[in-house]
């Protein structure tokens, strides 16, 4: 499976990688420059995953950031008592991320690697929080991501999800023409029914467009992402 997974990953110029370890110089330079204006440096937690808290639908547990890039979920899910491991590609994401908890006096554990080949406990998370990750995946790669997935998260743990929401922002193209171009155009956009079928084997929590947030708002909402919570099943 790792061979096929490689040889799929090579059918893509180098410059179209941002989801392995090569990928980390690319990551590094996009988060060099703080001041850019992009949406998601700020230092606030998605609305979805606040949302999900404060309903009780998530509780204090193990919690896994992946994908972490400055920190401000992995922050926000330490603040509140979660046992938390970030892990992103990038050292210049890692070293912002540090920044920030040890301004916040929070605790969290980052990693700065590959999830996929990282040394990341089996079993062990109650939470995998992915706040940009999937999308920028080649379709292939769902695989591996649902095999971190039951690799890593407990029965009955949870996914929060954010993602390109199609109609809205990223590649609508169907799966074979990226293997044809070879490049993902910025990530790709996922649909309800998508998701639904990727997470097939997972019970769906709750699946919405994350709702835009003013910004003086406490938290972080853009309404080109969708927001998913799914639950692995308890017997599995």
């Amino acid at each position: 499976m790792d061979d096929v997974m490689d040889l799929l990953d090579q059918l893509f110029a180098p410059g179209a990688d941002r989801w392995s370890g090569n990928a980390s110089p690319w990551w590094d330079d996009f988060y060099t420059d703080r001041s850019k204006p992009v949406p998601f440096f700020v230092g606030k937690p998605d609305e979805s995953l606040v949302s999900y808290i404060e309903r009780g639908v998530l509780k204090p547990g193990r919690a896994l950031d992946l994908g972490c890039g400055p920190g401000r979920n992995a922050v926000y899910l330490a603040s509140l008592g979660f046992e938390v491991d970030a892990i992103d590609l990038s050292p210049t994401a890692v070293a912002w991320a540090e920044e920030r908890a040890r301004e916040a006096g929070a605790d969290v554990r980052f990693h700065c690697g590959d999830a996929f080949t990282a040394d990341l406990q089996p079993g062990r998370y109650d939470l995998v929080n992915d706040s940009g990750c999937l999308h920028h995946l080649p379709p292939h790669r769902r695989v591996s991501y649902l095999n971190l997935l039951d690799r890593l998260l407990v029965p009955g743990g949870h996914l929060a999800l954010s993602c390109f929401a199609a109609g809205a922002m990223g590649s609508e193209l169907p799966d074979k023409e990226f293997y044809r171009e070879g490049r993902l155009h910025g990530g790709l956009a996922y649909t309800y029914d998508e998701l639904r079928w990727i997470f097939a084997d997972y019970t769906e929590v709750e699946m919405r467009q994350m709702e835009e947030q003013s910004p003086d708002a406490p938290v972080f909402g853009a309404p080109f992402l969708l927001a998913a919570l799914f639950q692995r099943p308890a017997g599995d």
